[in-house]
């Protein structure tokens, strides 16, 4: 699919400006009023990850992205703990390297991919996306990657792949999440190929420029900027290409409340709560829900993959 020439010049975030909230962000430090992560974790050390040399991308918005004390301590990575500072606390010692993907299925070229051949012929790019997680709040966040669908491409999938199936790291011994049996481990996660196709699909290796901090995800994870948050598998070793839809890991867990597609959309609320509207992460604990928008705003760019669907059953 090509880029949609209809995103507006407003909404690609020039270097300049990107590296000018860099720099805002790093004198702020932590004083974000009302955040409750910036008072409750110490100062991250920004120095512990090294700059990816990237481009500003074509797909960002121009939101305010949230701070990386923000983006870096409050995170949803059950393989290091339910709670949301858990991953950064516990995923510190993770080791990234060496690290191998498995490509299998219906694809022309199968095998074991190690992440320096995986990334090596893409040029990075940065994309300020926004983030909505299923819990009723909201991030806005630079991430750094590429493509998925010019990864997918070098694989070569056949007319039989009709979705492509994503899977997490199992090892306990590092994730301590997974000794206990909240999800049936390891994560899977899955996309339509049309899905895992679309340019604003990203698969990201670093966030403000930075390589990606294991409590983020490192040292590959997806970015779906349409879905809710669950379905950006982190710390990803395979990869399948499928004729049949594949099982993911919260639909597994509770099919009742977690959809295949997991679209954002307001008009149809999780069994447990409204999803009309969000919170801003950093925004402070007294701040005004706003909105939530249908596709999380990419409704422009994403809503022609779903014509014909019932997104009220196929949620």
């Amino acid at each position: 699919m090509k880029p949609d020439s209809s995103i507006r010049s407003s909404e690609i975030t020039s270097e300049r400006n990107y590296r000018n909230r860099r720099q805002f962000i790093r004198d702020a430090g932590l004083a974000i009023a009302g955040s409750a992560v910036a008072t409750a974790l110490p100062r991250v050390a920004r120095a512990q990850a090294p700059d990816l040399d990237s481009v500003p991308g074509p797909y960002s918005t121009d939101e305010e992205a949230n701070s990386w004390q923000d983006i870096t301590t409050y995170n949803n990575f059950y393989e290091f703990g339910t709670g949301k500072e858990d991953p950064y606390y516990n995923a510190r010692d993770f080791v990234t390297s060496p690290w191998t993907v498995s490509v299998s299925g219906e694809c022309d070229k199968p095998g074991e991919y190690h992440y320096e051949d995986i990334i090596a012929p893409h040029a990075l790019e940065d994309r300020v996306y926004r983030h909505r997680c299923v819990e009723a709040w909201s991030m806005v966040v630079p991430w750094t990657g590429f493509a998925l669908a010019d990864l997918l491409k070098r694989f070569e999938p056949n007319s039989n792949a009709k979705y492509v199936a994503f899977k997490t790291l199992l090892d306990p011994e590092q994730m301590p999440g997974q000794r206990r049996p909240v999800l049936r481990w390891p994560y899977r996660e899955g996309l339509t190929i049309e899905e895992a196709m679309h340019p604003l699909t990203l698969m990201t290796v670093g966030v403000y420029g930075k390589v990606l901090p294991n409590q983020n995800g490192a040292p590959l994870r997806l970015i779906i900027p349409w879905k809710y948050g669950f379905k950006g598998i982190k710390s990803i070793v395979g990869i399948e290409f499928t004729r049949r839809m594949p099982v993911t890991s919260w639909n597994q867990s509770a099919p009742r409340e977690y959809g295949f597609y997991a679209n954002v959309n307001p008009e149809v609320d999780h069994p447990r709560w409204s999803q009309a509207r969000e919170r801003r992460i950093g925004a402070g604990l007294f701040a005004e829900k706003q909105p939530t928008l249908m596709f999380n705003g990419y409704a422009d760019q994403v809503a022609d993959l779903y014509a014909g669907l019932d997104l009220r059953k196929n949620y």
